[in-house]
């Protein structure tokens, strides 16, 4: 009389594993992803020393990961969008769009669209 136990040794325990592995990566990377807006309004209001919160468009990770590029608002302000570059690694934003962090990092054509 044959087992089933071959057939679950080799297809459904790998499965099995497969998933639960890949719901470890890509739940780690959605968790990691998730607080980096909080860190560019916390480091945005620590730099412009305002309690305002601000809205973010069009963020780009450049770098592999390494530097966020995007516009921001604060929500409180009639005025429009303005550029800025964010290390991930060291935290700090650059809101000069004529510094070198800035220009060797973002792409003015990729983050001027349409900011309606």
């Amino acid at each position: 009389m044959k087992t089933s136990r071959p057939l679950m040794f080799l297809l459904v325990l790998p499965v099995v594993a497969s998933v639960a592995l890949g719901a470890v990566i890509f739940g780690g990377e959605a968790l990691s992803d998730s607080g980096v807006e909080a860190d560019i309004q916390r480091a945005l209001a620590d730099q412009i020393a305002t309690a305002s919160l601000f809205e973010l468009r069009n963020l780009q990770e450049v770098q592999y990961g390494y530097g966020i590029c995007g516009s921001y608002r604060a929500l409180d302000a009639k005025a429009g969008y303005a550029s800025f570059f964010y290390d991930t690694v060291n935290h700090k934003v650059v809101r000069d769009v004529n510094a070198q962090a800035f220009t060797s990092h973002c792409s003015l054509s990729a983050i001027c669209r349409d900011t309606q």
